[in-house]
């Protein structure tokens, strides 16, 4: 499996500790996390050669970042240092019947100001086979959604395959631009996409299509107008979550490949520990179950609902759970029992 690299913001992230609310919160507890950085982490875990690209700020947050990425053996050598600072979000973590919250505190960070043409794209991806980026990006400003595009173009031109989680973020998208003025020119480039199929038409300015995930049979047509209107696009995945509560989630997936259709069973994850980061964790295992050999479009699947499930029982941005780990899930080890 060759060299993959993703691209995208690490934030300082502050969540309430024990399920507090905002209000209630005298001290937070401070991690690290964003997308894509999520996963490349999960791809590092398994063994991969992961190399995260991000910009900055050249101060002693920006210091910590980098050394966990050191810490997480993600590859770092193209981090960017510059900017004013590091962007943030606020996690106001559910519980039961209460949805976690989230407050973003990004303005001005050192990727919502990155230009076009701060970054060598063909030095940093002259041994990559994977580029990954996503939706979250290009919601920061214009000029982060120019240089993501100059990253995917370029990339694109190199032969490298292009993967995409759509992420949208209703919360990001304030700097006058809609996703369907920015995101077609970007997802027409994407091998790989990562979303529900109501999310791609909104991004794409297609028309709403609210599709019935357990009616199999009618999910090809749906997914074939997204092959249409992304020429590059060979297979597109659905996360399925079905929310009974924030502590108990039922996780499944979908994969289609422009013929068939590939379903993974639902799960019951209960008690949930942190979500946030599950489709980040989907992505990962995605990534990796595609480049597995010998190839398997069903197992892929399978790893990466497994990848899912198994976010859901660790605090914290990242998945830091082995491929040995997700091996007993997919083979039906449901247990929890201690592994002595």
């Amino acid at each position: 499996m060759g060299k993959i690299v993703t691209f995208g913001e690490i934030l300082l992230r502050l969540s309430t500790e024990r399920h507090l609310r905002f209000s209630q919160s005298e001290s937070y507890k401070a991690t690290y996390g964003g997308g894509e950085f999520n996963v490349a982490v999960s791809l590092a875990n398994y063994g991969v050669n992961a190399e995260y690209v991000t910009r900055l700020p050249d101060n002693e947050l920006g210091n910590c970042a980098l050394k966990e990425m050191r810490k997480l053996n993600v590859g770092n050598q193209n981090v960017l240092l510059g900017g004013e600072r590091i962007g943030i979000y606020f996690l106001e973590t559910g519980t039961s019947t209460r949805a976690s919250n989230i407050v973003y505190d990004r303005a001005h960070s050192a990727m919502a100001t990155l230009q076009k043409g701060m970054f060598d794209w063909r030095k940093i991806l002259k041994e990559a086979t994977w580029f990954h980026w996503s939706g979250i990006t290009p919601a920061l400003s214009e000029s982060a959604a120019d240089a993501c595009l100059e990253a995917i173009e370029i990339a694109h031109e190199m032969g490298i395959t292009i993967s995409t989680d759509l992420n949208y973020r209703s919360k990001l998208w304030k700097y006058g631009k809609t996703p369907k003025e920015i995101m077609p020119k970007m997802l027409r480039y994407t091998t790989v996409m990562l979303g529900d199929i109501d999310t791609a038409n909104f991004m794409l300015g297609a028309p709403d299509v609210n599709p019935n995930y357990e009616d199999l049979e009618s999910l090809p047509v749906l997914y074939n107008q997204l092959f249409k209107i992304c020429p590059n696009l060979k297979y597109v995945a659905t996360t399925l979550r079905y929310s009974v509560s924030a502590s108990h989630q039922r996780i499944g997936g979908i994969l289609y490949d422009g013929t068939t259709v590939y379903n993974a069973s639902v799960q019951d994850v209960t008690p949930v520990v942190d979500r946030v980061g599950s489709g980040d964790a989907f992505m990962g295992g995605l990534i990796y179950g595609l480049n597995e050999k010998p190839f398997n479009m069903q197992r892929a699947l399978n790893f990466s609902v497994a990848a899912c499930c198994l976010k859901h029982t660790v605090s914290g941005d990242y998945n830091l759970v082995t491929k040995d780990e997700i091996e007993k899930l997919i083979d039906g080890d449901f247990s929890g029992k201690v592994s002595r």
